[in-house]
């Protein structure tokens, strides 16, 4: 059950925005091995003067946080990180240099699912 947060600026259209969420959403699939269904995904818009970004990156500057289960291994976090980076720079030719990705992975005891603390004994 990835979580997964996108900041950006504003001014792509719904179906930029579309591509963005299927192009992560499925790289988490190869990565990860999630399920199709498993889709908890946003997207934050700040104007231009909201969204500080390091100089010499372009308005398709992107932060892209992952909050994870915890238990993937060094290699499968590689492996999301390159599968979402080169997706979006494949399909939607967004430049390697424009997206930065951090994953968390808080403790199970962290989580809360439908009022029930996860990692907890039954």
């Amino acid at each position: 059950m990835p979580l997964v947060k996108i900041e950006m600026m504003k001014g792509k259209s719904t179906e930029q925005k579309k591509g963005i969420f299927d192009t992560v959403h499925n790289a988490l699939i190869d990565s990860f091995g999630i399920a199709d269904w498993d889709r908890f995904q946003r997207i934050t818009e700040y104007d231009k003067d909201c969204f500080e970004i390091p100089e010499g990156k372009s308005d398709d500057f992107m932060i892209i946080e992952l909050t994870i289960f915890p238990g993937r291994s060094k290699e499968q976090k590689k492996a999301a990180i390159e599968a979402i980076a080169s997706s979006l720079n494949a399909k939607l030719g967004i430049a390697l240099t424009d997206i930065f990705i951090v994953i968390n992975d808080p403790a199970m005891e962290n989580w809360g699912l439908a009022g029930r603390q996860l990692g907890e004994e039954k």
